[in-house]
């Protein structure tokens, strides 16, 4: 098995150090938010954003810890941690839109284009208020009530886990 640059330990058996090194030089040369593909069982994650970029690599077997993947004399990278969604303000009148599924949440159809809603608009049950992407399936998440958004709970291109608060309604 080869031995990573890193450390003296070996590395992961599908991808090399050397290539997830030179992926996040890539993806931060080239401005891009996210490359994801998998190798065998293992999966690779890197999320750019402007000069930082992390990599998260997942294995069948239980993940290691940053410091046993780089050693314990390399400093661990910064990994750019989602934001935590903001406290939605407490009103018992209004209702929050939570997200059915785990995945991640895109508030436009396309990179570029404007947003489904926006704080302010008035949503019907049909209105689509974002997309979760789950497992390379993209899923309209509808308003499921008439109402006016007062509150987006959650960034674009964040993060969302099951029953997350994303938006606030008031349905008067």
């Amino acid at each position: 098995m080869a031995k990573s640059v890193l450390t003296d330990k070996p590395a992961p058996r599908g991808i090399s150090y050397e290539e997830i090194s030179d992926l996040a030089e890539l993806v931060s040369r080239l401005g891009l938010e996210e490359l994801e593909f998998q190798v065998a069982e293992e999966r690779l994650r890197i999320v750019g954003k402007r000069a930082a970029v992390s990599a998260a690599v997942s294995h069948a077997a239980p993940t290691p810890t940053p410091e046993q993947l780089l050693g314990a004399a390399a400093p661990a990278p910064a990994a750019a941690a989602p934001a935590p969604p903001l406290a939605p303000v407490d009103n018992p009148k209004w209702k929050k839109i939570t997200a059915p599924m785990v995945g991640t949440l895109y508030r436009s159809s396309a990179p570029g284009t404007p947003s489904f809603v926006q704080v302010g608009d008035r949503v019907q049950d049909n209105t689509v208020m974002c997309i979760i992407e789950a497992m390379k399936l993209m899923n309209e998440i509808k308003a499921e009530m008439s109402g006016t958004v007062r509150e987006v709970l959650v960034e674009n291109g964040m993060p969302v886990e099951y029953g997350q608060p994303i938006f606030v309604i008031d349905p008067a």
